[in-house]
């Protein structure tokens, strides 16, 4: 019997049949073990998000070459293999434009890319080999597929909205307008509403009208005043609503004065009653149906904060930007009694908050900006950290645009920058006595993009400012320009970008 058992196998060639067998059973493991992660990228405008997406797909598709992940261990460990950007699963999302920000990046001279405007995605394949979990029986391959979402943090304030009525709204956006630095660009527009009988019947016309005003005084609010809390934020970055009547609303001051029951009892044609019914529609219709189409597929999120312009703009801006985190905060309450866990279930399990531009500071600065910002999510932070979501703050630079070094001073080593400035020569020189401790000569009436100046700009307060700070306080945190001399096919210079993806995905190439 066992010698006609050897003489079929030998004759059917089950010996191929069993290692065939085998080697399906390995690969079906494979697949069905290879990883997945979704990462959310948001931040407010300015924040730097495109930058950072940009070098994060940058740093992993050209690792090797000349790269410096040090802190990132499967490069340090060698377990990555390499990563390619293959096409998206959601075929309706716009793509994120890797190549013209990189095109932007490494031209000549050198410029930031554009900035994103709406929701966008970019899928990575990255091969590794797998050493501690059970793939290793399996292959000595491994897949993890990034996809990477991009969206504004304007967006994500927008959640509170979904617990608040349009009375409740309209009284607290109406508050931040009555207060400076609001106050003296809110005046014309007010005026307006105080002379609408509120249950007239509405004209669309004119609702279209102080609807174009409202946006415009959001841009004027973030652009010309570098405040953070706009509401609602799709009036800025309107995205594929740009001119629909869903964002032909504002908040209307007077409904603090009128009857509960006369409010309740507004018909559907009067101008509060049309208001009402937009503001609801607009949370329904953009707001939930948002984080419904694309927040529950996230699994890790990272928010970078600019904490720095803020810091330049004043008392106000800096405050509005404390409100502003105390709001995103808000959202990624994700314990069963927070409203997101109510609202969506959510399964992201790592949250990262970024400092961004720790590279437009001197490194012994670095400290004090990750202080500021857990200062700034610290109540937050520990509720976080209690219902098992894992958070960490750094303070980092996606794309490196200056060189820091020593330099004499009254006869003192001082620490300092060097980069190309952004800025008008004029405002360089005259606006903070901390920058003038070494630059090259220039024209001041000419701007000085693209020459180099060598500056200390100025020390970030480990703690929230108070009143005294703003009064003695002397800084100027200039915006730089990228370095010259950057090659698409090599990784761009950057601060700890590598510690990012240690957080965000080291875990999942074990």
């Amino acid at each position: 019997m066992a010698l006609i058992s050897k003489s079929l196998i030998k004759k059917y060639g089950l010996d191929k049949l069993k290692n065939k067998l085998k080697d399906k059973g390995k690969e079906l493991l494979r697949h069905t073990l290879d990883q997945q992660v979704t990462l959310a990228v948001t931040g407010l405008s300015r924040s730097g998000k495109t930058a950072f997406i940009t070098s994060l797909v940058n740093q992993l598709i050209n690792e090797g070459s000349g790269t410096k992940l040090s802190f990132f261990d499967p490069v340090h460990n060698g377990n990555f293999i390499a990563a390619k950007r293959v096409p998206q699963k959601h075929f309706h999302v716009p793509r994120f434009d890797y190549d013209s920000a990189m095109s932007a990046l490494t031209s000549e001279p050198a410029n930031w890319p554009k900035p994103t405007h709406g929701i966008s995605e970019l899928r990575l394949a990255i091969r590794y080999q797998p050493k501690n979990s059970i793939l290793k029986y399996a292959t000595d391959m491994a897949t993890l597929t990034l996809d990477i979402t991009d969206y504004p943090g304007e967006w994500l304030l927008d959640l509170p909205m979904l617990k608040q009525t349009y009375q409740e709204w309209s009284k607290q956006t109406h508050e931040l307008m009555k207060k400076a630095p609001r106050a003296e660009y809110s005046k014309s527009f007010l005026a307006k509403l105080a002379k609408i009988d509120p249950f007239s019947t509405a004209s669309e016309e004119l609702l279209a009208q102080l609807a174009q005003e409202y946006s415009a005084l959001l841009h004027t609010f973030r652009h010309t005043l570098g405040l953070s809390v706009i509401q609602p934020g799709r009036f800025i970055l309107p995205g594929d609503l740009a001119g629909a009547p869903i964002l032909e609303f504002f908040p209307f001051p007077a409904l603090e004065e009128l009857d509960g029951n006369d409010y309740q009892n507004a018909p559907d044609d009067s101008f509060i009653g049309m208001l009402r019914s937009r503001y609801l529609e607009y949370k329904e219709q953009v707001v939930r149906k948002f984080y419904q189409e694309h927040f529950l597929r996230f699994d890790r999120q990272i928010v970078l904060a600019d904490c720095l312009t803020p810091l330049n703009k004043g008392k106000e801006s800096f405050a509005d930007l404390e409100l502003a985190m105390s709001m995103i905060l808000q959202s990624y309450s994700y314990g069963k009694s927070g409203l997101f866990s109510r609202l969506f279930s959510p399964k992201i399990d790592k949250l990262l908050f970024a400092a961004t531009k720790a590279d437009h500071v001197t490194p012994e600065q670095h400290g004090p900006m990750v202080a500021l910002l857990n200062q700034l999510i610290h109540q937050n932070k520990h509720q976080l950290n209690f219902e098992a979501v894992k958070v960490k703050t750094l303070a980092i630079a996606s794309v490196k645009a200056t060189n820091s070094g020593l330099s004499k001073h009254k006869g003192k080593d001082i620490p300092v920058i060097q980069g190309r400035s952004l800025a008008k020569a004029s405002a360089v020189n005259s606006n903070s006595a901390n920058s003038n401790i070494s630059h090259s000569d220039v024209d001041e009436s000419t701007e000085i993009f693209g020459h180099k100046i060598t500056v200390f700009p100025g020390a970030v307060p480990s703690q929230l400012p108070k009143d005294d700070y703003w009064q003695s306080s002397s800084f100027n945190f200039i915006d730089f320009a990228p370095l010259s001399g950057l090659n698409k096919h090599q990784c761009l210079p950057h601060v700890r970008m590598d510690q990012v993806l240690q957080f965000l995905i080291a875990d999942k190439m074990i």
